[in-house]
């Protein structure tokens, strides 16, 4: 599931670069693709802020579960507690990881249709 995750993740990203770039590119007036550029932009600007401030929050979880492992080695409960509670941080350090990997995929694609986009804009 993990995978398919990342591949859907990919394939969204990669159809939304390709649609750029066929815009970009039937486009014929100068004026007209400079306006769709400019507006793709401002659109990969604002998800890129989001997909960075993302980092920022999985910075934090990082730091709960750093500080959660402290706890459970600190208490001594009970095998059976202590167990759940290693496998739900686990879980949760595994799906830290899986949204970091999808912000990289998406700050790939990002860059990439920016790149695109000035591109464009600079070129007649």
């Amino acid at each position: 599931m993990l995978f398919l995750g990342y591949a859907y993740r990919f394939l969204s990203n990669f159809v939304f670069l390709a649609l750029v770039y066929l815009a970009l590119n039937f486009l014929e007036k100068y004026q007209h693709r400079v306006v769709v550029a400019v507006l793709v932009l401002v659109y990969a600007g604002m998800h890129a802020a989001t997909a960075l401030r993302s980092f920022h929050f999985f910075q934090r979880i990082e730091r709960l579960e750093i500080e959660a492992r402290k706890l459970i080695a600190a208490t001594g409960e009970g095998p059976s507690s202590t167990n759940v509670r290693r496998q739900t941080i686990t879980e949760v350090s595994g799906l830290r990881h899986a949204g970091e990997m999808k912000s990289y995929i998406d700050l790939l694609f990002l860059a990439l249709v920016i790149l695109l986009c000035i591109a464009k804009i600079v070129t007649n």
